[in-house]
């Protein structure tokens, strides 16, 4: 993976870095303790540790799920240098250029549809520079759309564990309770959350913490009944129903089942409410298809992407809606969506995210997706037999090991990387959603180091 720092500046880096660099969710009064990645290659983070030893990793995480087809891939590499030899950025306002036209064309082409053989209704595609800005602008689609139809509201619907982004439109429909946003509760607008949906059928713990199948399906009913409810309380305020369809990511790691998603589009649609679905962690067949809406049978009227779009290499986001949509927002008063990011359709993260859709294609991401999934049924089965341990689920190219305390990260971690593995957990999870090009047997080192490491620091 190439050669690394000196010794000397090795040392220099981590002290300037311990005073300076504030590092996500870490205080500065105790600043965290990062380790260094002197290089990337495949699915391998080179390391170099606080002793000066240089151990190479299996990412587990994918860096935060984006890099599902891991590092110094050559196809993204080649994309990124020939973009460099035309242009690295141009504003996209009053401009257009080749890799957005040519990406916002792909993203329609792969686009969720209510047929096979049809064409997606999602057909207007707004590129932004982050997840969370995503978000941003689709709540702001939403909230023009019902100011220019004459019927102004102001709120949304959406189930409890649930997370969205940390930017404040994002943050207020994460979970207010569970989720990490509490200290801002004050500020944020208040919308409306619904109780948080029984777990899944299917995902690897049937005779486990959920229960039988016919007690999930009463929990289900049960809860279906209570959201129906509430939805009709606030129905005349609702602007769009929001959610994670499936998966629920940082809020938790959470499967729901499909009938949940088909629930709240139709209690949307019943109302004159719009359906947003936030696919920056379950899009581009992470839980097993293309889309996570592809397992529910319903296309929303507008539709956030992110994440795993460049492969890792750039951050890009787009959100994806309906002509009803886009129609309608640039009828009001504003005449447009009052939105635009200054790195919008940045042609060379675009030509990038154009190469990695072709890498997903070639590489048959069902294919791939589903080899991770039975690879991580097996391999994290042994952690059910631990005395810590509240439940293992799997979907798609995720695994979930759920402990029944908090997690001691940075034991985990330490344990991991001493190891040969890198993982992040959170919470009460010790998880992972490993590159798509993982190995076999490198996804078995995973959960067999997953498991111990839960054994060693939990028990």
């Amino acid at each position: 993976m190439g050669a690394g720092v000196s010794d000397a500046g090795f040392e220099g880096l981590l002290a300037y870095d311990r005073d300076h660099v504030w590092h996500p969710y870490s205080s500065a009064l105790a600043p965290s303790q990062p380790y260094f990645v002197e290089s990337a290659a495949g699915v391998r983070l080179r390391l170099r540790l606080p002793s000066g030893e240089v151990r190479e990793c299996i990412d587990a995480m994918s860096s935060w799920w984006c890099a599902i087809h891991g590092y110094a891939v050559p196809e993204l590499d080649t994309a990124a240098r020939a973009q460099l030899g035309r242009m690295s950025h141009v504003m996209f306002g009053g401009l257009t250029h080749e890799p957005g036209i040519k990406l916002a064309r792909r993203l329609i082409d792969l686009a969720p549809r209510t047929t096979a053989d049809g064409e997606s209704p999602l057909q207007h595609v707004f590129f932004a520079d982050s997840g969370s800005v995503s978000v941003e602008v689709a709540m702001k689609m939403a909230l023009q759309f019902h100011v220019a139809a004459g019927r102004p509201r102001t709120r949304f619907f959406t189930i409890r564990g649930g997370y969205h982004g940390d930017t404040f439109q994002p943050m207020s429909v994460t979970d207010p309770v569970g989720g990490m946003h509490s200290l801002f509760s004050g500020i944020l607008p208040a919308h409306v959350f619904a109780p948080k949906p029984p777990p899944a059928w299917g995902t690897g713990n049937e005779d486990g913490a959920g229960g039988s199948e016919s007690e999930r399906e009463a929990a289900l009913a049960e809860w279906e009944s209570a959201t129906r409810a509430l939805y009709a309380a606030h129905a005349d305020s609702i602007a769009a129903v929001i959610l994670e369809p499936i998966l629920q990511g940082a809020g938790g790691m959470s499967f729901h089942d499909p009938r949940v998603v088909q629930v709240l589009a139709d209690l949307a649609r019943e109302h004159g409410a719009l359906v947003i679905f936030d696919e920056i962690a379950t899009g581009f067949g992470r839980t097993g298809t293309m889309w996570a809406a592809d397992q529910c049978g319903v296309v929303p009227d507008i539709m956030c992407v992110g994440k795993a779009l460049t492969g890792g290499y750039l951050t890009l986001a787009a959100v994806l809606c309906t002509h009803e949509v886009a129609l309608g927002v640039s009828a009001g008063e504003a005449g447009g969506l009052m939105h635009g990011p200054t790195f919008m359709a940045n042609p060379l993260a675009c030509a990038v995210a154009l190469a990695s859709l072709e890498l997903l294609q070639r590489n048959d991401v069902h294919r791939q997706v589903a080899g991770l999934e039975a690879g991580l049924s097996a391999g994290l089965a042994p952690a059910r037999d631990l005395a810590s341990v509240a439940d293992v689920r799997v979907r798609g190219g995720v695994g979930v090991i759920q402990v029944r305390e908090p997690v001691r990260v940075r034991e985990v971690a330490a344990y991991a990387i001493e190891r040969g593995v890198w993982v992040r957990p959170f919470r009460d999870l010790v998880y992972t959603m490993p590159p798509y090009v993982t190995s076999p047997d490198d996804l078995a080192t995973v959960c067999r180091v997953l498991t111990d490491a839960v054994a060693a620091v939990h028990g």
